[in-house]
This record gives structure tokens, C-alpha cells and sequence, in this order.
């Protein structure tokens, strides 16, 4: 049985409508089922940079650890649901941790790959799955070497920063781009041909295309569709367990305006549930 962590934490991103990501993370919750759902209660304050390239770490690093111990010596996959992107990053070490053979599939606009020194917004949100591979910032970083960058398939970017693609292109990050993603197994193919025993999926919902969810932080034009995606995520499933997954990005008008977008939203929950 799936778990679900909503975390409500809006620090890491960039955007003026970031504080929109608590309307997004309630929205979505007030349709998950209770006995399996735990809502964190996460700071509210913007927080300190702390002296680093960051903004706002003191605040991220709080989140961080509230999440890690949410998480806890838990065994069944859980679905963590922000927020923005920063609330993958515990997820995917405690699903490493306990499945080291796993794939990491990320699934965004963006690659997230940048770093403090690459970053120019200093948002943690565009340097998440960079700390995933263990660089950046040592109080958010996962540990070097538990997540391979053979091992991490990039899906549906169509935003990279010149430092990005350099690290795509210097680390040997696999890239299936969004008109390979409207062959579902394009995406299986890439994660088998690591190797994994395992996967685990991060969506940002700016992967899609803006036509199909208003509520979008960072909405980047020619994305992919609601079934395209969702299509996709369960051809990767078909071949490999999924030991955890994550969901990001979502950051409606209003919590009523919430209620035209939650229909895909739940579509893509249910393809990762």
C-alpha cells in the first residue's frame, strides 16, 4: 500500500506564485485517502541563506529533516507531494538506501541540475537532482555515490541552463525528450538499459504542457499531455518495482480554482499510486 506525505514547502522556488505551492499541496491532499495520507507541518518563514548560494536553506534544511524523520525506517513506497521539487530529495535517498539498484527517473521541464556556484536564481528547486548525484550543498546533498548518474533518466525537459547541459553531458545523464515520451516505452527502454532492479519517479507538473493544468509555477510551452505522461509512467512500472515516487510544482490561482486542474493531477497520482 502507498503512503502519502504531503509537504507544503514552498523555499526552494524561484517563482512569485511559490507561496502558491500550500495552496497546491492542501489541494491535492484533500483528495487523498486519510488513513494513508500524513500532512508535515513545515515552516512558514522564508529563512536564511546562511552564507551559501542557497536561498533560504535555514528553512529548507529545517523541511529536510522533518521529512527524514516522516520517512523513518517506513518499507512501503511512499509518494511524497509538494510543494516544490526540494521535497524529492529525502524521498529518493530513503528509497536508494533501502533499494540500491534503483533508477532514478526525473521528470520535469527542468533538469534541476544546477548547482550554487551555476545557479543565478539561487532557488534550491533548480539544484535538486544535482544534490541527488551528491553535489552541492553538504547539509542537503545526498551522500556521493548512492544515486549513479548512469543510473538517472531526465524525461521531458525542454529548459536547460548552459551549466545544466554540461553536467547532462559530463556525467552521462540519459535524456528522453518529449516527443520520445509519446512512445511509452521510450521511457521504459532508457530506465532498463541501466541496469536498475528499481525505479523511483519524480514528476514536476511542469512537465506538461500548460494547455492541460493551469496551476503551473514554471509553465514551459510544448510539454508533454496528462496521457502521454501518465502512459509512460506505467510502461516503466510494468518492468521494475517502484520503491518511491514524488510529485511537484502544483500551484494553483486559488484553492478554488484547484478543483479544474485536480483531474489530472489525480490522474498522474494514480499512475505513481
Amino acid at each position: 500500500m502507498t503512503r502519502y506525505l504531503v509537504v507544503p514547502q514552498w523555499q526552494g522556488s524561484p517563482s512569485s506564485r511559490a507561496m502558491q505551492l500550500i495552496d497546491g499541496a492542501q489541494a491535492i491532499a484533500g483528495d487523498l485517502p486519510r488513513s494513508a495520507t500524513t500532512i508535515l507541518e513545515v515552516p512558514m518563514e522564508a529563512g536564511e541563506s546562511l552564507g551559501t548560494g542557497i536561498h533560504r536553506l535555514s528553512a529548507l534544511l529545517h523541511t529536510r529533516a522533518i521529512i527524514d524523520d516522516a520517512l523513518g525506517g517506513r518499507i512501503e513506497p511512499v509518494l511524497a507531494i509538494g510543494g516544490d521539487c526540494g521535497i524529492a530529495l529525502a524521498p529518493i535517498s530513503h528509497a536508494v538506501r533501502r533499494s540500491p539498484d534503483t533508477a532514478v527517473v526525473w521528470i520535469d521541464a527542468h533538469p534541476d541540475l544546477n548547482t550554487p556556484e551555476s545557479s543565478s536564481s539561487g532557488a534550491f528547486s533548480g539544484m535538486v537532482l544535482r544534490a541527488a548525484l551528491g553535489d552541492g550543498e553538504p547539509g542537503l546533498a545526498i551522500e556521493s555515490g548512492m544515486v549513479s548518474p548512469g543510473r538517472v533518466i531526465v524525461a521531458g525537459a525542454r529548459s536547460f541552463d548552459d551549466a545544466e547541459l554540461e553536467a547532462v553531458e559530463a556525467l552521462g545523464i540519459t535524456t528522453v525528450s518529449v516527443d520520445e515520451l509519446r512512445d511509452p516505452e521510450a521511457l521504459a527502454a532508457a530506465v532498463r538499459a541501466t541496469g536498475a532492479a528499481s525505479v523511483y519517479i519524480h514528476v514536476d507538473v511542469d512537465a506538461l504542457d500548460p494547455a492541460e493544468l493551469a496551476g503551473n509555477a514554471h509553465p514551459e510551452p510544448f510539454g508533454s499531455t496528462v496521457a502521454e505522461l501518465t502512459a509512460a509512467i506505467a510502461r516503466v512500472r510494468a518492468d521494475l518495482p517502484l520503491v518511491g515516487s514524488s510529485l511537484a510544482g502544483y500551484s494553483p490561482a486559488s484553492l478554488s480554482a484547484a478543483e479544474d486542474d485536480l483531474g489530472a493531477i489525480l490522474r498522474i497520482i494514480g499512475a505513481l499510486a
